[in-house]
């Protein structure tokens, strides 16, 4: 579960990125955070991912808090949140295997443990075929897919998902959506933050509304009225 009481952030000279914001997501729960650009939702993913500190407030994340967590903490944390980002942040030099493989030497996993679970992490996105392939060599859709594949190396309980189709036609952002929710759907708490209208309102899922550093609504089976 991850709970959120009174959490703001504040930065100078005079922006409140996120105002007193209280908000509960439970396990297993596939929710979309929206709102224009500004209104705080990439601050709260940031800050759920220990990328930023909060100002105000306590943050809990699986019954740990992490409001003021320490430096040496955060990888342990991040092996529990798998972030995906909407520019794929891929490594040019390494193939897709070595990519997804990375991810898993920096954690200092041997490699007969990398060698069993990245073929079932590349099974999951539908990238068997693309292994040896660079990510300049790959479509869009299929270098966020590997960078689905990263996210999910170390099995985390929640993902973040930054405007994952921001860069993506609108076949490929129906894939990426379908994958996540696949995802979801193996026990995986899933927090996709988006803009996009058409693909919050396709889900029928739970849509938390931002604006001005608030949450505005917060509905279930909500759609994305703004």
């Amino acid at each position: 579960m991850i709970k959120l009481t009174n959490v703001s952030k504040f930065y100078s000279p005079n922006v409140w990125a996120l105002n007193k914001v209280s908000l509960q997501i439970q396990a297993g729960e596939f929710v979309s955070v929206v709102g224009q650009s500004g209104t705080g939702k990439t601050t709260l993913a940031k800050i759920l991912f220990a990328e930023e500190r909060p100002t105000e407030g306590e943050i809990i994340v699986g019954g740990w808090n992490i409001t003021n967590i320490k430096e040496n903490d955060i990888p342990f944390l991040r092996r529990q949140i798998g972030f995906i980002f909407q520019d794929f942040k891929l490594l040019q030099r390494k193939n897709i295997y070595e990519n997804i493989s990375f991810a898993m030497e920096t954690c200092g996993m041997d490699a007969k443990k990398i060698d069993l679970i990245v073929p079932q992490i590349l099974k999951i996105v539908g990238l068997q075929s693309k292994k040896d392939a660079y990510p300049y060599q790959l479509s869009g859709g299929e270098q966020q897919r590997a960078a689905i594949a990263r996210a999910l190396v170390h099995q985390p309980k929640f993902l973040i998902a930054d405007e994952p189709t921001g860069n993506l036609d609108s076949i490929n952002t129906r894939e990426i959506i379908d994958l996540l929710i696949r995802i979801n759907k193996l026990n995986t708490t899933v927090m996709l933050v988006t803009h996009n209208r058409d693909v919050v309102n396709g889900l029928n899922k739970r849509v938390i509304t931002f604006e001005g550093g608030r949450v505005i609504s917060d509905q279930h089976n909500g759609r994305y009225i703004l």
